[in-house]
């Protein structure tokens, strides 16, 4: 048994905050969340540590619904293949996750890898032998021949190819399925971002190969006619959902409302799109694509927190460790800190299919929860302030943990 105080408990939800609170840990799994003492009859009898966090918010592990942690976009068009080796790409893909556990992240969605490498990083993450956040896999992103991201490995263009790929990504172990719905901006020569991928009959294929397992869907979607498609076919989260055009982004009330009124999740990645947006495109164009954030927001659509990190978009990189900039881009947009902290935490977790096992500090879920520095929901930047990462109950070895000492009570 293990006792973690501090002066304020968060359990994920907006309004649920224990003032010095605690939370037994048993193992890998959470006992209780409560006030300081209802748990001390396990510290009376000596059964276990006692971490006392004076100055500390206790709270979820941190959830990154969009991630690449071996993104490589190198892959020559003619040889189809890349300069770096599998070998190479999974230890750099190790490192992303080592700095993104660093940052308080638990979970993260792996949306797009090649070779299957994210299942073996995270089998690995999983038996103790790498450190970092416990991944949930989409393996190769289903696309068009040539099209967004063709060099993971996904390509197929009609149903029965969809199928095939569905079927195969499944088969290495996937945890959820993702498919380009809409072009994007880093695969030369494929279709713009603009311009849809698939119609919504051929993501409904995905949706099907999916259910089949228990799996959800994740859909890539720009253009506006994408994100249509992708609603009508019943996928669980739209990333990026930016409703761009070729003259820029076009906000569409009506398109929205679908959104919100389906329950689908979107995930705008607003980290990784803010500092492009701004050094690419321009202040109007980064008050545009904010409007439209903020827009979702009072839709009622279900934003989650994501940074598509681990590629770099005309040499502006999106590090594994920013995190909490793209938290701090959504206060930007108008939300305020306790619903930061439940779509990075609680809705996240649901959005990526985790929601039952991880996302809120209560009984019987896993231990993965953090302590930083100070009040997040005073101050959003205190979550860098991280002093300890606990992954199904183990530390991770964050810096700085040292620091804090164990006491009897």
């Amino acid at each position: 048994m293990r006792i973690i105080r501090a002066a304020k408990v968060l359990t994920g939800r907006s309004g649920e905050v224990l003032e010095d609170g605690e939370v037994l840990i048993d193992g890998a799994t959470i006992v209780s969340v409560g006030p300081r003492g209802h748990a001390g009859e396990h510290a009376v009898a000596g059964e276990g540590d006692v971490l006392d966090l004076p100055g500390h918010t206790v709270l979820p592990g941190l959830v990154d619904a969009h991630v690449h942690l071996g993104f490589d976009d190198r892959v020559d068009p003619v040889t189809r293949r890349s300069p770096e080796s599998d070998h190479h790409l999974l230890l750099r893909m190790a490192e992303n996750a080592r700095k993104l556990v660093s940052a308080g992240v638990t979970t993260a969605r792996d949306l797009g890898a090649r070779g299957f490498l994210d299942i073996a990083l995270r089998d690995a993450i999983e038996e103790g032998m790498a450190v970092g956040p416990h991944i949930v896999a989409a393996t190769r992103p289903i696309t068009i021949t040539g099209g967004h991201c063709w060099y993971m490995g996904g390509e197929a263009d009609d149903e029965p190819a969809i199928r095939r790929v569905a079927r195969e990504n499944l088969r290495a172990g996937a945890d959820c399925l993702k498919v380009m719905a809409s072009g994007g901006q880093m695969t030369p020569g494929a279709p713009p971002s603009w311009i849809p991928q698939y119609g919504t009959e051929q993501l409904r294929v995905v949706v099907e190969e999916a259910a089949t397992r228990g799996k959800g869907v994740a859909a890539h979607a720009h253009a506006h006619a994408a994100i249509r498609s992708a609603v009508e076919a019943g996928v669980t989260t739209i990333e990026h959902c930016s409703f761009i055009t070729p003259s820029g982004h076009r906000y569409d009330p009506a398109l929205a409302d679908l959104v919100a009124a389906s329950g689908t999740y979107v995930c705008p990645t607003v980290h990784g799109a803010f500092e492009r947006i701004r050094k690419v495109h321009g202040a109007e164009m980064l008050d545009a694509w904010l409007a439209g954030v903020t827009a979702m927001r009072e839709a009622g659509v279900r934003l989650i927190a994501g940074t598509d990190a681990g590629f770099a978009v005309g040499g502006i990189a999106n590090e594994t460790d920013g995190y909490v900039g793209g938290l701090e881009v959504f206060a930007m947009a108008g939300h305020g800190n306790a619903e930061i902290i439940e779509l990075a935490t609680v809705r996240a977790a649901d959005a990526c299919g985790v929601g039952q096992v991880t996302g809120s500090l209560d009984p019987g879920k896993r231990a993965d929860l953090i302590a930083v520095a100070g009040d997040p929901l005073a101050r959003l930047a205190d979550l860098r302030n991280v002093t300890l990462v606990l992954v199904s109950g183990r530390s991770v070895g964050q810096a700085g943990v040292d620091t804090v000492t164990s006491s009897a009570g």
